[in-house]
């Protein structure tokens, strides 16, 4: 099954839907080195940098020897920065919203049989609903049904709380249906106006899944590091320790961008009083940076956070810095490395990522969790089949 990725930034959504039994055969990435990751990764695809704007019709044709109607998906996920959270009207005709609509514009030259559009959660409040107003409308035009629904990573065995919004639309119509859980996890949605598309958890149903896979899980093979070390090819040093690291590890047998930034000496000494679990509340007032100083203890919950072993992370950012979020590891006075990041984020191990330590930690942060987008693959998989 023919698959295209557009803003593919590394490939997480790719990947995850390569295991769903897709093939790539397009990718595109304004972005150089997110493209150069992107084709080591994806070999047998075509790779492009070039400004979706510019592409033509024959362009789409050429790049992937397609016919009308013949690709099974194209997915991506296009941004919405035009759109305001105080309009009360928008639509995708805004200008800003350019690089949408040409996503759209694609897909409706190409005419797959599904239609993947992702995006963060508050995609759905902002314009006071109309975003998603306009691209129902925009589907809906092109004789596409659609259904959009807010995924959440731990459902499907990610050890992250991590939630995505989910587009999926049709050609020939039908009952759009979104993957189950297979795992009991839970997050706080802290985010408006999409937390009544979540799918929620009854406890009778609960009891039935898997039980939420955790940092622990996903971390615990990994060797130890010293602050700004860098580990690449190298071989594991003991078997996997969990169901998830099995998983990960399968096609691979070495150890790539396992690195970490270094820690000032502020930093250092701010780690020595956080306990797993703990945060900023638990550094003495003295050693705090002055906004936290003058914080509530409500506020800013997960920053100079220290990952628990038994937990889901925190949001994976593009750039685990510690001020930011809960980025420390459980278990040394460091904060996390790229590949353990890509670990949260389900990446397998076979995933390389190029460019600097601050372009690997930007493509590791931007991604789908490639074991939720294997779980959304598979539900399109039965949709279209």
């Amino acid at each position: 099954m023919k698959l295209v990725d557009f803003f593919s930034g590394a490939g997480g959504l790719s990947s995850g839907l390569n295991q769903a039994g897709f093939n790539s055969i397009l990718g595109s990435d304004i972005h150089p080195v997110y493209a150069n990751t992107y084709q080591i990764n994806h070999p047998n695809a075509k790779v492009i940098t070039r400004d979706i704007r510019t592409l033509t019709d024959d362009d789409i044709f050429s790049l992937t020897g397609l016919k009308v109607g013949e690709l099974d998906l194209i997915a991506g996920g296009p941004p919405c920065q035009g759109f305001s959270v105080n309009a009360p009207i928008r639509s995708l005709d805004d200008q800003r919203n350019h690089l949408f609509k040409d996503y759209l514009r694609i897909a409706d030259s190409l005419r797959p049989k599904a239609i993947l559009i992702e995006n963060v959660p508050g995609l759905l409040s902002l314009g006071k609903g109309s975003v998603v107003e306009a691209i129902y409308k925009e589907l809906t035009n092109m004789g596409y049904s659609v259904a959009h629904k807010v995924l959440f990573a731990g459902h499907y065995g990610v050890p992250q709380m991590r939630f995505r919004t989910i587009f999926i639309a049709l050609r020939d119509g039908g009952k759009i249906e979104f993957p189950e859980p297979t795992h009991d996890a839970s997050a706080i949605a802290n985010f408006g106006g999409a937390k009544e598309h979540c799918i929620k958890l009854s406890p009778l149903f609960a009891a039935q899944l898997k039980r939420k896979t955790t940092v622990s899980d996903a971390l615990s093979d990994l060797p130890a590091l010293s602050l700004g070390q860098a580990i690449h090819d190298i071989d594991y040093p003991i078997l996997p320790q969990s169901e998830f690291q099995s998983i990960l590890r399968a096609d691979s047998s070495r150890i790539y961008n396992h690195a970490c930034a270094k820690l000032g000496k502020v930093n250092l000494e701010r780690l020595k009083h956080i306990p797993q679990g703990g945060s900023w509340r638990d550094i003495p007032h003295d050693l705090l940076p002055a906004g936290l100083q003058r914080a509530r203890r409500s506020d800013h919950t997960k920053r100079y956070g220290r990952l628990h072993p038994d937990e889901l992370c925190s949001t994976i950012l593009t750039k685990c810095d510690p001020h930011w979020g809960s980025f420390f590891h459980p278990n040394q006075d460091r904060a996390l490395s790229v590949r353990e990041a890509a670990r949260i984020q389900s990446f397998p191990d076979n995933f390389i990522f190029t460019g600097s330590l601050t372009e690997q930690f930007e493509q590791v942060g931007n991604a789908v969790p490639a074991l939720m987008a294997k779980s959304i693959g598979e539900t399109i998989k039965k949709l279209i089949s």
